[in-house]
């Protein structure tokens, strides 16, 4: 394998027009699930909240 390769591999490579070309082919709702899923905050809303609802501590939507 070449060193491109194995840095690539390891994310310390990136080839911008394929980034480019795959972040343009993503529709909004993939795009946001992305900026979701990068945001560190976002994220651990998201597992706190779902651990909280696992627990049954969920608020009902009639309350909302």
């Amino acid at each position: 394998m070449s060193k491109a390769l194995k840095m690539l591999d390891k994310g310390g490579l990136v080839h911008l027009e394929r980034l480019a070309s795959i972040l343009r082919g993503l529709t909004p709702e993939e795009l946001e699930t992305l900026e979701l899923l990068l945001d560190r905050q976002a994220t651990a809303t998201i597992r706190r909240a779902l651990k909280e609802l696992d627990r049954g501590e969920g608020i009902p939507i009639e309350k909302w």
